[in-house]
């Protein structure tokens, strides 16, 4: 009774680790046979000269593909919920939150049933608000990102998922299916000949001797969630963990061979939204079987393209019998070993013979320290559909989260989205 958590708070962590929903309690479930769907799709392609990842020393030089963000929003689950995957590296702090609020007000529902991720590519843009004016207040010359060109995408994308609710489809159906993506997806950790553990594979792996190196431990496979009305589908949700880049550094703006896999997919089925998520991907990778060559993108591409059309085949349809939504407030404590401190991190920044490379990491340690230290929680959403959970992973997190929130619910279909 002393404690500052309230029962609300209380009753929100327990269903979370039981995995019992309070959608019902919050107003989170729909009448059975009253659900529907909009999808939408808006370019977020950043203009020629705007900064990207922030490890990359080029900025966008030359448009390869166009970057875009897909999603959709369901409706008749008490306040709408919205899902998004974006062909964004990373959105982060201040950002994340802002993307959240803008696209929870065109679709008249709160931030947290608003579930944005990143697919990761690295040759697109990074935004962290506060460690960009952090940067500007320390006379740092190059920048993290443009919070203008921001500004106008996340207005733009909150319109074209406005204009999606004036034309909603019933939706009564909920399928699932998975298909074994081969020869895509590597561990960045392997074991060196002396016995050492080594976790510097990457994506582009121009050593053969670590390219031979065994895969590791991956999830080998795609799921799908998709959406029907009777026997129409409407929108199809595929996720598989693994880095999405064959090769990046040179300012490229791609959307990289998921982009290309979706692409395949959807001029197959043009007349259902098709969206893509990477999973829990933080050490994940195509390095095992990608060397950097440019040949690699398209053949990567039909790899995961055959996932997707595995897991469409295999699909099984359920009718729709719930909705439900949950969200569990997570703290995660800050690091704070040297280089992590407070101090570190703002001696770093205000130094201007440092790279800007670590003036980059100590801005957004700050933005980081700023929100934890202010009080702020991650939320770790899931939306609940009976025979299917899709969950939303915060940051780069590790495949083996993955592989432990399936174990968690073995009697059933969950996907995690990673970013």
């Amino acid at each position: 009774p002393k404690s500052d958590l309230s029962r609300r708070e209380a009753l929100k962590l327990m269903s979370a680790v039981v995995g019992v929903g309070l959608a019902a309690r919050e107003g989170g479930a729909g009448e059975t046979g009253g659900w529907r769907l909009s999808s939408f799709v808006e370019d977020v392609t950043p203009p020629v000269g705007n900064p990207l990842f922030n490890g990359l020393p080029e900025r966008a030089r030359v448009i390869d593909d166009p970057l875009q963000a897909r999603g959709i929003v369901l409706l008749g689950a008490g306040k709408p919920l919205v899902l998004v995957a974006v062909d964004w590296c990373e959105i982060r702090n201040e950002s994340y939150d802002r993307w959240r609020s803008v696209l929870a007000q065109a679709a008249h529902t709160d931030k947290e049933r608003v579930l944005v991720s990143c697919i990761h590519q690295h040759d697109s843009p990074y935004s962290d608000l506060v460690a960009q004016k952090l940067l500007k207040a320390n006379h740092v010359d190059q920048d993290l990102c443009d919070p203008e060109f921001d500004e106008r995408t996340i207005q733009r994308v909150a319109a074209a998922l406005g204009k999606s609710l004036e034309n909603p489809q019933p939706i009564t159906h909920i399928g699932t299916g998975q298909g074994k993506v081969e020869m895509v997806a590597s561990n960045r950790r392997y074991v060196t000949p002396d016995g050492k553990v080594s976790f510097q594979r990457v994506s582009g792996e121009h050593d053969p001797v670590v390219r031979n190196m065994p895969t590791g431990l991956i999830d080998p496979w795609l799921k799908t969630i998709s959406f029907w009305n009777g026997e129409t589908p409407v929108a199809s949700l595929s996720c598989y963990s693994t880095h999405p880049m064959t090769y990046y550094g040179k300012g490229e703006v791609s959307w990289d061979f998921p982009g290309v896999a979706r692409a395949l997919r959807e001029k197959e089925m043009p007349s259902m939204a098709q969206i893509y998520f990477s999973g829990c991907s933080g050490d994940t990778m195509a390095g095992k079987f990608n060397d950097g060559n440019h040949q690699n993108r398209p053949i990567l591409a039909e790899r995961l393209h055959q996932g997707m059309l595995a897991a469409w085949n295999s699909t099984k349809r359920h009718a729709l019998s719930k909705i439900d939504f949950r969200c569990a407030p997570m703290k995660l404590k800050p690091r704070q070993g040297p280089g992590f401190s407070l101090e570190d991190f703002t001696r770093t920044l205000a130094d201007a013979r440092q790279s800007a490379l670590e003036r980059f990491d100590a801005a957004l340690g700050l933005s980081w320290r700023k929100r934890v230290d202010s009080g702020h929680h991650i939320d770790v959403p899931a939306i609940d559909f009976g025979p299917a959970q899709i969950v939303l992973m915060p940051a780069e997190s590790f495949v083996q989260y993955q592989l432990w929130a399936q174990a968690l619910r073995p009697d059933s279909f969950v996907m995690t989205l990673g970013y």
